[in-house]
């Protein structure tokens, strides 16, 4: 059976995935689907970045506005609605593409993996989940690093849930997650795609990233945040987790100056930049779009993407 086809544009945060997503879009008859973690939800635009209904033009885009800040957004989440929605895409004789900055997310849909869900609910979790109240993210952390190092390093201390995850896995089935998400990603993809990153020059990088968070707060970031916090919205909700909201929030509830919350925020989305990059180093059969190779022109960039979108025979 032939492969179906699909893009993927990803690359760091204010790195310019938007324009140039729009233009491959128009380029190769696609339609857009938000592979990032933030802009699902509803009433959380500002920080997020999200795309504005102007600039789509005309292009369809989806997993974007789905969710209410309340509702958990996950991989396995992403993955089963990314499916459907490219399955909708193709029914159309279009092209999908993900475009977005989650590396994980992407990887679970381009080889699809399996993420073995088991119960919802199971005791080994709740004892994880009580363990984490009782003596904090470091002691889990700690105890994952014992059991599963490659994880430990992979996961944040402070994402609980995915460090909580790992530890369940190992617990139930003897067997490192890592070494079973090794596996997943030694998959060979369903689909005939081509992978491309979008990055630049990390001093340039981080110059956005400033002035892009400038603009939040100009635009009106500490507003919408008060708003989502009178709405009862609090930061132990996976959407209030968000960088630019739970910095922001901690400004609001009186526990840093806004000084604090703006540095802690620049800071911290460098180094999520960073990590961006890192986790997308690491992937293979990716194509690296780098702006300053041709000379930040993107009818250049878009012409050397469908150059190998051709070659791939994906149009």
């Amino acid at each position: 059976m032939e492969k179906k086809p699909l893009l993927i544009l990803a690359g760091p945060t204010a790195v310019g995935k938007t324009a140039l997503s729009i233009s491959l879009a128009k380029a190769v008859n696609g339609e857009i689907i938000s592979a990032d973690s933030m802009q699902v939800y509803r009433g959380m635009d500002i920080g997020s970045a999200k795309i504005r209904p102007e600039e789509m033009d005309g292009v369809p885009h989806y997993l974007i506005d789905e969710l209410d800040p309340e509702e958990e957004f996950h991989v396995v989440l992403f993955q089963k609605l990314a499916r459907q929605y490219m399955e909708q895409i193709w029914a159309k004789g279009k092209i999908p593409i993900l475009v977005g900055g989650t590396g994980f997310y992407i990887q679970a849909v381009l080889y699809d993996i399996d993420f073995t869900e088991n119960g919802e609910d199971s005791a080994c979790r709740r004892e994880l989940e009580m363990l984490a109240k009782e003596k904090g993210a470091a002691y889990l952390h700690r105890l994952l690093q014992e059991a599963d190092p490659k994880a430990a390093e992979e996961i944040h201390a402070n994402n609980v849930k995915r460090v909580i995850r790992a530890l369940e896995y190992y617990r139930e089935t003897g067997e490192p997650i890592s070494a079973h998400n090794e596996i997943q990603r030694q998959k060979e993809s369903p689909y005939r795609f081509a992978y491309f990153v979008l990055n630049e020059e990390r001093r340039i990088l981080y110059e956005k990233i400033n002035g892009r968070i400038d603009q939040m707060l100009e635009q009106g970031l500490i507003d919408e945040v008060r708003k989502l916090k009178e709405k009862g919205y609090t930061r132990d909700m996976v959407s209030m987790q968000g960088l630019g909201y739970k910095e922001i929030l901690d400004y609001l509830n009186g526990q840093c100056s806004l000084d604090e919350a703006v540095y802690r925020l620049k800071r911290d989305t460098r180094h999520f930049a960073k990590r961006q990059i890192t986790w997308m180093k690491r992937e293979r059969d990716v194509c690296w779009v780098q702006k300053e190779d041709f000379q930040n022109d993107p009818d250049r960039m878009l012409a050397y993407m469908l150059g190998i979108v051709r070659e791939k025979g994906i149009i």
